[in-house]
């Protein structure tokens, strides 16, 4: 307790069980900081991570060992997929017992060990404060990430005179802050050389909080900015030099500017499928500087013509100052001015309720200043394309890893992490129902958060791709689901239903001001679809639809 109390933490999500009995124990008089019960260890993990994204700070969650570590999978491989700080917390059988098949006893640090930045199995007491110091720096430092600290019964009741480490000293971990001199010099060059340049961006400048760096250096270079879904509210949607996110969903003006462009500046991105489709067809005639604080994410797998190794906030001002004139790109935005009104995004309005128009119209009843959770799907998507997202930390999504199920408990992280903001998290009705026993979480809590089902009787995105790619064979994507109003009524919070379009805004309007959790049920156009869509394996500009 004494350690994460010196470590700044506010909050801890957890489940107990009995080989973690004795730090709950010392939970039960402690008042350090609000520990929080949830319903699944998976969503203590999930609202761990859902509090990092929001706050910039690590978050803990506490399982026990066997089953309840095990549950702290998926979120952890979630976290680290996407680069969240998090410090798990694990009991495990006593030492005597490990190796022995003993009652709920599993090898966590070995299950874990590819899914983590680093993990612990802490054999003495001693070594514990210093553990636990290490821990959340690693977790919070370079590229973050999770990390995992088993903790065996035994030592748990073990005793030793409290000795706080100062700092930590780790030999063989420093992360790489500042950018080459060098590099930065040849990185400016090419700039000011460029005739067609294009700014793509990911998760790292959220991270590292540059996005007043990164609009700075946009302006000054003249160049169009792009965006992953980790990048979302990095770079706001609204300003004149915006694309848009890019890639398998972007919109389809991103995607022919990258492919037209001759220099990409990557920013804390890291070229993964979903944006670069075919690699052998990306961006034929752009050179690529890419910055990152991971030397291991750079040519990866887009060849690199300068990297950077660097913290993206830092490496920008190094690199504006070597920027000493603008680039002549001529008739550059003009170009990509006209491929937005060649290629804009839209929906036939069919005179019922669309998804796109749900998620439009939370934008309009929130003002843009939401925090928007997403589960993972079409949801996710239509949240992605349509609210107007204009500050980072403001939508939080599972991107890497697309674990269904995430956004309900990442949005009671969000909550408590920022609790004078409206949180919203955007559903399906298959993915809303993966961890909705977090409902008693909220209810219990009084955390208030505001859940929009997409209600369209499938898992749609995977209907989705059936009805394009599989002759409309739905193979086990019709999906029967219970009644979400009175669930919701059962646990203690609000239901609604709309069925008719005029309702939505109403029905919104009502939600903000209930002061409770709120379900929302959207009956939405069954084989409604996310338009733009490029098929898996094509070049990005070899897109599905433009009109949804």
């Amino acid at each position: 307790m004494e350690c994460l109390k010196r470590e700044g933490v506010e909050v801890v999500f957890g489940y107990p069980g009995g080989q973690i009995l004795p730090t709950f124990d010392a939970l039960y008089e402690y008042k350090g900081f609000k520990f929080i019960l949830t319903r699944h260890e998976q969503g203590a993990a999930h609202a761990a991570d859902g509090y990092a994204r929001v706050t910039g700070k690590t978050g803990v969650c506490l399982a026990t060992s066997g089953p309840g570590a095990t549950n702290l999978v998926t979120g952890i491989a979630n976290a680290f997929m996407d680069s969240i700080p998090m410090v798990a917390i694990t009991g495990q059988v006593p030492t005597s017992l490990i190796g022995n098949d003993a009652f709920q006893e599993a090898d966590i640090t070995g299950i874990t060990r590819p899914i983590t930045k680093h993990n612990y199995l802490v054999k003495d007491v001693k070594d514990l404060a210093r553990i636990v110091r290490e821990a959340f720096y690693i977790a919070s430092s370079g590229r973050p990430g999770p990390v995992l600290i088993d903790l065996p019964k035994d030592v748990q009741v073990a005793q030793t005179e409290f000795i706080w480490p100062d700092e930590p000293k780790l030999r063989s971990y420093n992360p790489r802050y500042t950018g080459h001199p060098g590099q930065i010099k040849r990185a400016a060059k090419m700039i000011m050389e460029s005739k067609k340049p294009i700014l793509y961006v990911g998760g790292g400048v959220i991270t590292s909080g540059a996005s007043a760096e990164l609009l700075a250096l946009a302006q000054k270079i003249g160049a169009p900015v792009t965006w992953t879904l980790m990048g979302i509210g990095g770079f706001p949607s609204l300003h004149k030099q915006s694309l848009g996110m890019l890639g398998m969903h972007g919109t389809a003006y991103a995607n022919h500017s990258i492919m037209d462009a001759d220099l990409i500046i990557a920013v804390g991105a890291r070229f993964d499928d979903r944006v670069t489709g075919r690699l052998d067809m990306f961006a034929p005639n752009a050179k690529v500087i890419h910055i990152d604080i991971d030397p291991s994410s750079i040519s990866k797998n887009v060849k690199v013509h300068i990297p950077i190794v660097g913290d993206a906030r830092q490496v920008i001002v190094e690199l504006m100052s070597g920027i000493k004139s603008k680039p002549e790109i001529g008739d550059w935005l003009g170009h990509v001015e006209a491929l937005k009104k060649k290629y804009p995004m839209g929906y036939k309005d069919k005179n019922k309720i669309l998804p796109q128009y749900v998620i439009q119209q939370i934008d309009e009843v929130t003002s843009g200043e939401a925090i928007i959770c997403t589960e993972v799907g079409q949801n996710q998507m239509w949240a992605a394309q349509w609210y107007n997202y204009t500050r980072p930390r403001t939508f939080i999504s599972s991107g890497g890893l697309g674990t269904m199920g995430f956004g309900f408990p990442a949005a009671i992280g969000a909550k408590l992490g920022s609790p004078e903001k409206i949180v919203f998290n955007v559903a399906g009705d298959g993915s809303i129902q993966m961890n909705i026993q977090e409902l008693a979480t909220c209810v219990e809590n009084k955390i208030n958060v505001k859940v929009a089902i997409l209600n369209n009787g499938c898992l749609g995105m995977v209907r989705q791709w059936q009805e394009l790619f599989y002759k409309r064979r739905y193979s086990h994507t019709p999906i029967t689901s219970p009644d979400f109003v009175r669930l919701a009524e059962s646990y203690g919070a609000v239901g609604i239903r709309v069925k008719k379009k005029e309702e939505v805004k109403p029905a919104l309007q009502r939600a903000i001001e209930t002061d409770n959790t709120v379900f929302i049920d959207f009956l939405i156009e069954e084989e409604e679809n996310v338009f733009p869509m490029v098929p898996a394996g094509e070049a990005i500009n070899n897109i599905l639809g433009g009109l949804a």
